[in-house]
């Protein structure tokens, strides 16, 4: 019992020492608001609504910027599975993920627990998501095709 109560404590003194190194960045940084939000069409309102979703859910473990935290929870901006997965990212945010992927190169291994997010929700984070920070992913992600995407039986 004792070990695990020391376990406990290391880490969540590790934790909050990393916190503090992270919120020195991301203390001058907001959530992006994008150029496009200033128009009105379906991918703007999208994004605007997206905006709050990934702010109350994604931004814990994606943080504001959209960077992550190398080696544990990948980056969002820039990222090659947000362009090159389409499918698995539409599947992760709806169902979560697990188990090992590569991100920018870089391996991660981590849970992603679902965060029971309807259809048109996992449409608007990601919408939010593709087209904020350096991303700029035009091709809008609708709420019917969030649906068509099934999970995948093991």
């Amino acid at each position: 019992m004792k070990k695990l109560l020391f376990v406990l404590g290391l880490t969540a003194m590790v934790a909050c020492k990393s916190d503090k190194k992270e919120n020195k960045e991301e203390e001058s940084y907001t959530i992006p608001s994008t150029e496009k939000t200033s128009e009105k069409s379906p991918l703007t309102e999208s994004i605007k609504r997206g905006k709050d979703i990934y702010s109350d859910l994604c931004v814990t473990c994606h943080l504001p910027t959209g960077k992550g935290i190398p080696g544990t929870y990948p980056p969002l901006d820039g990222s090659d599975w947000l362009t090159e997965k389409r499918e698995a990212s539409i599947r992760g945010v709806k169902f979560g993920m697990q188990g090992p992927i590569e991100v920018n190169g870089e391996k991660y291994d981590n849970i992603m627990t679902p965060m029971g997010l309807n259809d048109q929700e996992v449409a608007d984070a990601l919408n939010y998501v593709m087209n904020s920070w350096s991303n700029n992913i035009d091709d809008m992600v609708t709420a019917e095709e969030v649906a068509a995407v099934k999970k995948e039986t093991e």
